[in-house]
């Protein structure tokens, strides 16, 4: 057992003191007995994480560790796994997070500028590698020992290739408070984009002290961000207020890039330029195999795990449930529409059985059905209707083995013809497996 003060694990380390601890993993302070180097070990609970289908999670996030090495983000130096623990080794940052600094109050411009630009610099390097953090916000920035700051948690990152064919993203996650508009929308978003919105928000906070949104009410928050409502504080100078405008800009297709932010002279002033030697020399270096290290990792999943989590439906979060749940879809905080296109119900069943029954509807109803990952079923009709072939897609979120919620919208054709199926044909047709509609 690691879990105990002394032990060696691997016949290398020295399990020290406990650092945290989170759902699925403990950290713990370490020491290398060889080199007698400080680490961080994460162990993970390997029965846990296969039990909600969080594996491929955590071979995506060793893949980006392993493609982000850069003096400002935390490095991964080693996974090793038994039967039942993962084991993240991990650079050891002594300063804390940045977030107990702003606790504080709020930094004079010249020591927020600082963090701002190995924060830019660091994230800059990560798309350069095709990766999305998505999570950006002060508890998840360190520093070390010399006040440097240091990116973590790269557990909801994206690699580019989860991209759609949009060439999009498609996956709700984040802290609400600094996630992008159009990530809580729902419509698909550009990961580069929701990182740079992020950095805006903790640059107001590194130079405020307080959030930019930030309200009681969750709904009343989103509508500020989806606004981009926020005010700068007397303090702000100029420079930085009008970079800020131009960061936190609630169009990604018009906030500004991370090429621009690096040359804004606000940004420049006092910028270390080995930062930027750094991050030129790094993009044009090959990249290492991002598969190389998960994809021989012992992980010791049987091939009917594997095929489960191929089925699978997709695993919702905290973010996915606030947002699809009664009386909180936030679409209608961006877009207005007398006719209601998406219905949503809940159900107690199995995902392979909702499956099954939308199977039986779509062959009732003569529409033709294909399977996408993730729990996507697309439908389309055999003929045109008013406005072409009328188009139905139906995505089941698994809340928890035993519950899932399923979401049917309209993707094409005319919205009444779409409402009549619906109405007198596939609600109906559903009822078996519908535990509840929601917000009818």
């Amino acid at each position: 057992m690691v879990e105990h003060k002394g032990n060696v694990l691997m016949h290398k380390y020295e399990m020290g003191k406990l650092l945290g601890q989170g759902t699925f993993a403990k950290v713990y302070h370490a020491r290398n007995t060889k080199t007698s180097e400080s680490v961080a070990i994460k162990v993970i609970d390997k029965d846990k994480v296969m039990k909600v289908g969080l594996i491929d999670q955590i071979k995506r996030e060793i893949s980006v560790m392993k493609l982000v090495r850069h003096p400002n983000i935390v490095q991964l130096y080693e996974v090793m796994a038994t039967k039942t623990k993962i084991y993240f080794v991990l650079e050891h940052v002594k300063g804390g997070e940045l977030f107990n600094k702003v606790q504080r109050g709020r930094l004079k411009e010249d020591a927020a500028r600082k963090y701002f630009q190995q924060l830019i610099c660091a994230v800059d390097f990560c798309h350069s590698r095709g990766v999305y953090h998505r999570d950006l916000k002060p508890e998840n920035l360190l520093l070390d020992e010399n006040s440097n700051l240091k990116v973590s948690d790269f557990g909801l990152s994206a690699l580019a290739e989860c991209q759609r064919q949009d060439g999009l993203l498609h996956t709700t996650c984040g802290t609400p408070a600094y996630v992008a508009p159009e990530v809580i929308n729902r419509k698909g978003y550009d990961g580069a984009k929701a990182d740079i919105w992020s950095c805006g928000v903790i640059l107001f906070v590194l130079l405020a002290g307080y959030l930019p949104f930030h309200d009681k009410n969750l709904m009343d928050m989103y509508k500020k961000i989806g606004k981009a409502e926020f005010k700068c504080p007397c303090w702000f100078s100029t420079d930085a207020r009008r970079l800020l405008l131009r960061i936190l800009d609630p169009n990604p297709s018009t906030r500004i890039s991370m090429e621009k932010i690096m040359e804004n002279p606000w940004f420049r002033k006092g910028l270390d330029a080995k930062l930027l030697r750094y991050n030129l020399q790094s993009k044009n270096a090959p990249q290492v195999d991002k598969n190389a290290d998960s994809d021989s990792l012992s992980i010791n999943i049987t091939a009917e795990s594997k095929q489960q989590e191929e089925k699978k439906p997709t695993n919702m979060n905290a973010f996915d449930i606030i947002s699809l749940s009664t009386g909180l879809d936030l679409s209608g905080l961006f877009e207005e529409s007398d006719n209601k296109r998406e219905y949503k119900f809940t159900s107690t069943n199995t995902s392979s059985t909702i499956v099954s029954k939308i199977e039986d509807v779509a062959k009732n109803l003569r529409l033709k059905l294909t399977k996408k990952d993730g729990g996507l079923l697309k439908m389309e009709a055999s003929k045109p209707g008013r406005k072409g072939v009328m188009g139905i897609d139906a995505e089941i979120f698994e809340v928890s083995p035993n519950f899932h919620l399923v979401e049917i919208k309209k993707t094409n054709g005319d919205t009444l013809e779409y409402q009549k199926v619906l109405n007198r044909e596939m609600r109906p047709a559903l009822k078996d497996i519908v535990w509840a509609w929601q917000g009818l």
